[in-house]
């Protein structure tokens, strides 16, 4: 949806609010739109900004008029009664490049720490994983089956029917070995702990 042509003199005052006011609700705006990455609601992004509705379509408005005089590469969609911040069309071949180009695994702390368990301890749901490190775990296994290296092995049977997740081939050839077989032992503290948490889960699973 194209939006309307409408006139802004950036050099007036709107809504009682500067130039400079304005600056910074398109910034936050833009901000919202990409953190979020799908569309957001008009009245949201009016509550952000502190604006009414009709006021933050305009500022949206002139956004979308500017990128477009300034040939970005991204730009702004009207959807219904939302925004989205998106890439051009036009311009997808060149996303394609990089994402054929061969992609360089890094592992933090706490998406190696993560992969171990699952390597251990697989098949495993994230609430399990969760259990474990004490933290929510849903970023370090996204990006874990982003990276290949983890996928869905199908739901356990209980209530909710959590994902259950292990490794995969690509994590052995990762990590040099043939099965998980010839994974390297953990010390014997890493075990007593395995083995407390796996006879809990045990039990949980039978008082269920």
């Amino acid at each position: 949806m194209n939006s309307p042509e409408i006139m802004i003199d950036t050099k007036r005052v709107w809504n009682g609010e500067t130039e400079v006011d304005r600056r910074k609700a398109e910034a936050a705006i833009e901000a919202i739109l990409f953190a979020v990455g799908d569309s957001v609601e008009t009245e949201k992004i009016a509550k952000a900004i502190e604006q009414d509705k009709e006021t933050t379509k305009k500022i949206i408005y002139h956004m979308m008029e500017r990128y477009r005089e300034e040939d970005r590469g991204i730009q702004i969609i009207e959807l219904e009664d939302s925004f989205q911040l998106c890439t051009k069309s036009e311009l997808y071949e060149y996303l394609i490049r990089v994402a054929k180009q061969p992609q360089k695994i890094v592992l933090s702390d706490v998406v190696m720490e993560t992969l171990s368990i699952i390597a251990y301890k697989q098949p495993i749901t994230k609430l399990e994983i969760e259990k474990i490190r004490g933290v929510k775990c849903d970023h370090a296994v996204n990006r874990l089956v982003e990276y290949g290296l983890v996928t869905e092995l199908g739901r356990l049977d209980a209530p909710g029917r959590p994902i259950l997740f292990g490794t995969t081939e690509a994590f052995l050839r990762h990590f040099g070995v043939n099965s998980l077989e010839d994974l390297p032992a953990l010390n014997p503290v890493q075990i007593e702990d395995f083995k407390a948490e796996a006879e809990e889960e045990i039990q949980m699973k039978l008082d269920v």
